[in-house]
């Protein structure tokens, strides 16, 4: 296998942004499908080396368990993903310093142009998922379930999902109005899901709670016309537990 680190000169962030590149060798003459795959609010694309992706993905090739795919980390900073401000940005928030920008623009309108230029790929929303953990997932299912002409399947991973605007997101968003329109749980009441998979999951002992608003979630979903699967399993809001079950997201995902 391999796993790169590639550079965006971006012209949306005026910055230099990297990405980690997982790509099975043996498969470098065939088109594959692209999972990207996001990380945590203290987190960077170093996620796929650091929580082992890599490896597992390899393994579950060489045993025939899934069939090859790309999986992309782009750094999204603390951002959540969002376009929260016509320019880049650095501004101090309740647990740290939170970047903003138009994160969503860049996600979509460069990197993966980027990518479907510089590997092989299918370039068909069919071939094409978003996943993330933490604020991670928030992001993936923020923008999966608005983009369902890029993207066919969506997971998020204990995702950073509030059920009410909270004085933390204060420093993402300008008003209440600006959360909701970013918010998952509204967003899937705002759709009619036709051909969208999408995968939920949390820890039982998770220490945001965050598996009420992912049985909320999956209930919109599921009205509104989304293949949906929800799952409480064992575990905390942290690392080990996104390893513990990364076998059964690749699995999804492929």
């Amino acid at each position: 296998m391999s796993l790169i680190t590639e550079t965006i000169n971006s012209r949306i962030l005026k910055k230099e942004m990297k990405l980690a590149v997982y790509y099975p060798d043996l498969f470098k003459d065939k088109a594959l499908p692209v999972l990207y795959f996001l990380h945590g609010r203290t987190g960077n694309e170093t996620l796929l080396k650091r929580l082992g992706v890599d490896k597992t993905t390899d393994e579950l090739i060489g045993k025939g368990k899934i069939k090859p795919l790309i999986i992309v980390c782009p750094n999204m900073d603390n951002s959540r993903g969002i376009n929260s401000a016509e320019t880049y940005q650095e501004v101090a928030g309740k647990y740290g310093v939170v970047h903003k920008g138009r994160y969503e623009d860049y996600l979509l309108d460069e990197v993966i142009p980027f990518i479907d230029s510089t590997f092989q790929t299918i370039e068909d929303r069919s071939a094409r998922y978003i996943g993330g953990i933490s604020s991670g997932g928030y992001t993936a299912l923020n923008l999966g379930l608005r983009h369902q002409e890029l993207f066919a399947r969506v997971g998020g991973h204990m995702p950073a999902i509030d059920l009410s605007y909270e004085d933390e997101d204060e420093c993402y968003f300008s008003d209440e109005e600006m959360w909701l329109k970013n918010d998952p749980i509204t967003i899937a009441g705002q759709f009619v899901y036709t051909d969208l998979r999408v995968f939920l999951d949390d820890g039982k002992d998770d220490e945001g709670h965050f598996y009420h608003a992912c049985e909320k979630l999956s209930q919109i979903l599921r009205q509104n016309g989304a293949d949906v699967q929800n799952y409480l399993f064992e575990g905390h809001h942290n690392g080990d537990y996104i390893v513990s079950n990364l076998e059964t997201y690749l699995k999804f995902y492929n």
